[in-house]
Order: C-alpha cells, then sequence, then structure tokens
C-alpha cells in the first residue's frame, strides 16, 4: 500500500472530474445532440479537454459513460425515495422531481443509433443499474397505501418524466424550461391523488405562463425563426 498522502487526493480528484465531465455531457448532448463539441463539454466541465480524453478516450466511451450515469442516478432516486420514512405520495413526487432533472428524455433519444441499444440499457454490463424494479416497487407502495389512484402504473410515472424532460420547441427560447418543468410536475402528481383526497397545500413553484406571456413568447420565436431565415 502507498503512503503517498497525495494518492487519495488524486483518486478524489479523478473522481470529480468524472462525474463533472458525465453531468456536463448529459446536459451537453441533451440540448446539442451526441455530435456537440467535446471541447463545450470540457469547458463545462471545468477541466481540460486532455482531461476528458483520458477518462474517456473515445466518444463512444463517452456516450456509453453517459447512459450508464443516468440509470444508475435514476436507480439511486428511486432507492432513496423507497427507503425514505415518509409518505408515499411525497417519495414518489420526490423521485419524479430528482428524474426530472437527469433530463433522460432528451438524453436517451440522443444516445439512440450512436451506441447500441445494449450499452445504452445496460444490458452488456454486468453492474448495469436497472431502475425499472425500483421505481416499480415505490409505486406499488404509494397505491398500497391509498396516496396515488389504483390505476395509476408504471408508464404514468416513467413516460410522463420523458414527455417533460424534453425541452420545448424554440431553441432554449423558452425561460426557466427546466423550473417550468418543475411546476408541470407538480400538477401532473397532484393529478394522480385518489378521488376525495384533500386538496394540496404546497404553492406551485416555478414560471406562471399566463396568456399574455405565452403570446409574448410565440412572438418571440416567429420573430427569431424570420431572422433565421432572412
Amino acid at each position: 500500500m502507498s503512503t503517498d498522502p497525495a494518492r487519495p487526493r488524486m483518486r478524489a480528484d479523478a473522481r470529480r472530474n468524472r462525474e463533472e465531465i458525465l453531468r456536463a455531457a448529459r446536459e451537453v448532448f441533451a440540448d446539442q445532440g451526441p455530435d456537440a463539441p467535446l471541447d463545450e463539454i470540457a469547458r463545462r466541465a471545468g477541466v481540460g479537454i486532455a482531461t476528458l480524453y483520458r477518462r474517456f478516450p473515445t466518444r463512444p466511451d463517452l456516450l456509453r459513460g453517459v447512459a450508464a450515469e443516468v440509470f444508475t442516478a435514476v436507480d439511486a432516486a428511486a432507492r432513496r425515495a423507497a427507503g425514505a420514512q415518509s409518505d408515499p405520495a411525497d417519495a414518489l413526487r420526490r423521485f419524479m422531481h430528482a428524474a426530472l432533472d437527469l433530463k433522460i428524455g432528451s438524453v436517451v433519444p440522443a444516445l439512440l443509433g450512436h451506441i447500441t441499444a445494449g450499452e445504452l440499457f445496460g444490458r452488456e454490463r454486468d453492474d448495469a443499474a436497472d431502475p425499472v424494479e425500483t421505481v416499480d416497487r415505490l409505486l406499488a407502495r404509494a397505491r398500497a397505501a391509498g396516496a396515488i389512484r389504483p390505476d395509476v402504473v408504471f408508464g404514468d410515472i416513467v413516460l410522463m418524466i420523458i414527455r417533460l424532460s424534453r425541452p420545448l420547441p424554440g431553441g432554449g427560447r423558452i425561460p426557466d424550461d427546466d423550473a417550468l418543468a418543475h411546476r408541470q410536475l407538480d400538477l401532473y402528481v397532484d393529478g394522480l391523488r385518489p378521488s376525495g383526497s384533500p386538496r394540496p397545500a404546497t404553492p406551485l413553484g416555478g414560471p406562471a405562463v399566463d396568456a399574455a406571456a405565452f403570446t409574448r413568447i410565440r412572438e418571440r420565436v416567429i420573430d427569431d425563426a424570420r431572422a433565421d431565415v432572412d
């Protein structure tokens, strides 16, 4: 065993760099697609491009790393929620918000076609995390407690997360897109409650896009589209 006091720190730095690279890659691939410049990923991660290549020598290596990181993080979020000693509906809500932040609905379509489906969903890795069973147990617990409608099933949870984690059209022109998605998720989760449940007391967060605000956004998108043509 080495007695060099710098080695544990270096291992921690390497682990932190890897995590930051994967986080940045997830965001960039979601925004710009899997062919996005690696320099941009390194910049967002706060590392040099040489560090990125040391961790992920090829683009497919990075794509596989992002896929593994996303599904592992989703599984971890579900396990944390399932293990919490709290109201099952609140646990389900926390999981869905955590999964929404991982942008799975943007990342997975971006990776499809660039790595194999087996690599994407972990079928070719012995240590792959599969969040399906964990999320289903979390959902079953909420149903058994009467915290959500009895007819709510797995797809009602995961497919809504996927839908909401896709960016709205407009090329990033929608202000606070992520916060708006969390607001809409809260509305959806409240709709999962069984009939006769008390009204939720938690106020909605995120931007409230009323008709006037929607019209302003629409006009800006139209003007930008015209400018692109001209």
